[in-house]
């Protein structure tokens, strides 16, 4: 019998999962982020022969799987706590095939749209994944998993996009849909090869045995779900206009020179994310604030930005609070997981998420028309304040 304490890199645990196995779903979770995150981006591209021309309807679009992921998102979760998170894992990633070969096939702005819909809403394999890990996994072990997942979404993130330009000049990012398909389907038959999870039993200490309770209580919910939304709010509200924030500072750059200043934060998270999980595993509320703290930090910098150095550097820092955010709100998650129906909360958790992604995009636009490229920047810099305020204050109080 292994020590209840193993890392995920360790043989598994009994009744857990093995480090192959997670870094399967890992691969999984790659593959399934591959389109949902590479194709969007071509959305002017693609509306244009659906009949909208000038792609008046891009940036609705491209949140309406995120909307309606997060409608799911909750239904699905109880659902596998009910019938087995294989199963519902499974159905994510084949849901994810129906819809991305029906928006490969549609001719119209309707049908499109429709498929959009069907994939979020059928999709949904952030809480089938995470959910999937927690009923296997806990502790270090789960809040590693969770990380090395971002892992695979970053990875993703910076990949897909470009992989998709490439394409292009010999099949159209709508047509791309249809290859994309094929992504999903085949993580369904590789998880289709994976057990159904089942948590090892937790240990009891002398002291708890007797009381006839875990070592440990779960982690409070209400500081997961406020810190995720503030963190994702803060985070995606610079996203939607940086390439024009960048273009409007730097005239005469390159599309390969904005694209890596996209990137640059996600390749931090690839980088360090290892080296933060283990700096941070027994204290992730001041792996929180110190992350909003950068985040406030890098978004501030790219305000007053005019020279590609200054923005690989507000880039850079903004990559350090992504980092300390994301493996912290892991190691969080993993608390509050323990004990509790890990789909039902992650299920919560990706609504929460998508929430405060939908909420960053709408708050974007609505800036940007009216004071400019430069205004998102300036609100998700006050809300990051905000944000870290509010997690130094409920550590102190704690």
């Amino acid at each position: 019998m292994e020590a209840p304490g193993q890392l995920v890199g360790s043989p598994a645990v009994a009744r857990g999962l093995s480090r192959r196995q997670v870094h399967a779903v890992a691969a999984c979770y790659f593959v399934a982020s591959f389109a949902a995150l590479g194709l969007p981006p071509y959305l002017t591209a693609i509306l244009p022969a659906l009949g909208d021309h000038e792609g008046h309807w891009a940036g609705v679009l491209y949140i309406v799987p995120t909307v309606f992921s997060a409608i799911g998102a909750p239904l699905w979760g109880r659902l596998a706590d009910r019938f087995g998170r294989k199963r519902l894992l499974l159905r994510a990633q084949l849901g994810l095939t129906v819809s991305f070969l029906l928006a490969g096939a549609a001719n119209s702005l309707p049908a499109f749209t429709v498929a959009l819909v069907l994939q979020g809403f059928l999709g949904g394999t952030f809480a089938a994944t995470n959910g999937y890990l927690a009923a296997a996994l806990e502790g270090s072990q789960l809040s590693r998993a969770l990380t090395l997942m971002q892992g695979s979404a970053r990875a993703a993130l910076v990949a897909a996009p470009i992989l998709v330009g490439a394409l292009s000049p010999w099949l159209s990012p709508h047509r791309q849909y249809l290859v994309m398909a094929v992504l999903p389907l085949a993580a369904a038959g590789l998880l289709a090869l994976l057990p159904e999870p089942t948590r090892p039993e937790p240990v009891a200490s002398a002291k708890t045995r007797g009381a006839g309770v875990g070592a440990q209580a779960p982690g409070p919910l209400r500081l997961l779900y406020t810190v995720e939304f503030a963190f994702v709010f803060s985070t995606i509200i610079s996203f939607p206009y940086l390439i024009t924030l960048v273009e409007q500072r730097l005239p005469g750059v390159n599309g390969t020179v904005a694209g890596v200043l996209f990137a640059l934060p996600h390749l931090c998270y690839l980088l360090f994310s290892g080296r933060v999980h283990t700096a941070f595993l027994d204290r992730p509320r001041t792996g929180v604030a110190l992350g909003f703290c950068f985040v406030a930090l890098g978004l501030a910098a790219h305000g007053v930005a005019h020279s590609l150095t200054a923005f690989v550097l507000a880039r850079v820092v903004l990559g350090a609070g992504l980092t300390l955010g994301l493996v912290s709100l892991s190691v969080l998650a993993a608390e509050a997981a323990r004990g509790r129906a890990p789909g039902r909360m992650f299920g919560t958790l990706e609504f929460v998420s998508k929430g405060g992604a939908v909420a960053a995009g709408a708050v974007a636009a609505v800036a940007n028309s009216a004071y400019g490229a430069a205004a998102p920047i300036v609100t998700g810099t006050v809300a990051a304040i905000a944000a870290a305020a509010l997690t130094l204050l409920f550590r102190r109080s704690n």
